[in-house]
Parts: structure tokens; C-alpha cells; sequence
């Protein structure tokens, strides 16, 4: 039996050796695509509030 399908998307993502270098050395190589993924999800959320924010002061 199988593992079930994750519903993702793979994406290419371009980073300099030096950001490479300093996420690995917080997080290990193992964890780095877990770090840019919460990473996203962590801007993505700041961002969606802060254009809430923004748009509810118009009205």
C-alpha cells in the first residue's frame, strides 16, 4: 500500500548558495523545504491582513 497523495504542487525556487547556506545552518538540510514552505505561509498571512487592514479603513 501506497502513501496517499499530498494535493501539492512542486514549484522551482531560486536562492543565492549564501541564503541556502545560512537557512541550512538554522534548520538543517533536511528541514529547508519545510522553512520555505511555513515561510510562504507566514507572509501570505501577513500580507492577507494587512490588505484587509488597508481595506476596511477605505470605507
Amino acid at each position: 500500500m501506497g502513501r496517499p497523495p499530498l494535493n501539492v504542487e512542486e514549484t522551482k525556487v531560486r536562492l543565492s548558495p549564501e541564503t541556502r547556506a545560512r537557512i541550512k545552518a538554522l534548520v538543517g538540510n533536511y528541514q529547508v523545504a519545510a522553512f520555505i514552505r511555513e515561510a510562504i505561509e507566514n507572509e501570505l498571512q501577513r500580507r492577507e491582513v494587512s490588505k484587509g487592514d488597508s481595506g476596511s479603513s477605505a470605507e
